[in-house]
């Protein structure tokens, strides 16, 4: 199994525009959108192929790269007498592809030499939004049991979430037979039925893929597919033998600003549906070496609350907050994700001063309900940020954003003091 393992390469697709993440995804690519406070997206897949053994992994990027290159750069180094790696391989152009990447298949099939050059025997395709933690080495062994072409991760999923989700109807000995990508016809959803589970019946695609390398090759080359689930899949059903490797644990898709909204609020629970915890199986991430959290005269209730933060007199309730964050007197902050800063002001933890230019953080007396607050924005003295509708329209403020019915303050954005965003002001801009 260790020698099978080593014969692994991991993939992770972390080109994509992220347009659905927009404004999040502005400056930053969306693997590299901040998570649970303190991580990055990419931390994700890349912390679950570490732990399960597999040390060949490449990245693939495209868009707004920079400062996922940077954190990947910075983080996952491994010593000199190991034999893994966490290598970039960006876009490019080169004598046979002058375009980007026009899809998750085409982005393999245009790093396909360098796959080659690993001589890896199996190939791990693995998406950069995800939240879920697997072991990929069980994943290996099951394909490996069962002499498969290729695996698909699948999960049980229930019918009103199937039209949603490419289905993949599944027979005997684990089989894959059929595809369906987001099936609304219901003789077409009667007849993907693979399980006896009456309120899960469906198996969803995870779109995570373990290939024989030969036969990524042969479904790549010489071909136009540009996805690997609308395309690939179903064409290798035909013609390989494809399997479905079942997970039944948490996993999300962190693909909307509402999904990253609502995954994230839910890890500040009292009992997360997802465990950063877990000792045997951490998420790793950048070590920044920051000083504890100060929280002076404060409340705070179903908080998750990074390092090296300043809390003065303010009352926090249902909240992720991220490094670095400063929150100043009088504030009140509800159902909202401050994702800190990079770097603190001259003077992080004192007041906002009456002139000049407003600090990071959150001014006095601001009071935010059902915001995404982005890293290094700062937000002046009484501020006022009303929940949205969840379904409410999408809005394009003045260095703010309405999305998913969820206010979202750009990255490094600035909103001046007494500013005041409602659904009532939305109305009055249409």
């Amino acid at each position: 199994m260790v020698m099978a393992l080593d014969n692994i390469l991991a993939v992770i697709l972390g080109g994509g525009r992220g347009s659905r993440l927009f404004p999040l995804t502005k400056m930053r690519s969306k693997p590299a959108v901040p998570m649970a406070g303190k991580y990055r997206l990419i931390d994700i897949p890349i912390s679950n192929c570490i732990n399960s053994g597999i040390y060949r992994i490449a990245v693939l990027t495209q868009f707004n790269s920079v400062s996922l290159h940077r954190h990947i750069t910075r983080t996952y180094q491994f010593d000199t007498f190991h034999a893994g790696w966490v290598q970039i391989w960006a876009a490019e152009q080169t004598m046979s592809h002058a375009e980007w990447y026009q899809g998750t298949a085409d982005a393999v099939r245009k790093q396909l030499n360098e796959i080659r050059t690993t001589a890896a025997e199996y190939t791990l395709i693995l998406a950069g939004d995800h939240l879920y933690r697997m072991d990929y080495a069980a994943m290996a062994k099951f394909h490996f049991d069962l002499d498969a072409d290729i695996t698909v991760a699948v999960q049980p999923v229930p019918r009103d979430e199937a039209s949603r989700l490419g289905l993949l109807k599944r027979g005997e000995n684990f089989r894959i037979t059929r595809f369906a990508e987001k099936p609304k016809d219901p003789a077409v959803l009667e007849e993907m039925v693979s399980l006896k589970d009456k309120k899960r019946p469906f198996l969803g695609s995870m779109g995570i893929y373990l290939f024989r390398t030969d036969v990524l090759f042969k479904m790549l080359e010489g071909t136009a597919y540009t996805d690997f689930g609308g395309e690939i899949i179903p064409k290798a059903i035909e013609e390989y033998k494809v399997v479905g490797y079942d997970f039944d644990d948490y996993w999300a898709d962190i693909g909307t600003i509402r999904s990253f909204y609502d995954t994230n609020l839910a890890l500040a629970s009292p009992n997360p549906p997802f465990d950063f915890y877990d000792p045997k199986r951490p998420i790793y991430s950048h070590p920044r070496y920051l000083p504890g959290t100060i929280i002076h005269d404060s409340k705070l209730e179903d908080v998750l609350l990074s390092e090296g933060c300043c809390i003065e007199d303010a009352e926090l309730r249902n909240c992720v907050v991220g490094v670095r964050a400063q929150i100043r007197a009088g504030v009140k902050l509800s159902n909202t994700i401050l994702m800190g800063a990079d770097y603190y002001d001259d003077k992080s933890c004192a007041p906002s001063p009456e002139s000049g230019q407003i600090p990071i953080g959150i001014g006095e007396g601001s009071v935010i309900d059902g915001a995404i607050i982005d890293k290094n924005a700062r937000i002046g003295r009484g501020v006022t940020i009303k929940p949205f509708p969840r379904d409410s329209k999408d809005v394009d403020g003045n260095n703010w954003f309405v999305r998913d019915g969820v206010v979202v303050i750009p990255k490094s954005a600035t909103i001046p003091p007494g500013t005041v965003i409602s659904p009532e002001i939305a109305e009055q801009m249409d």
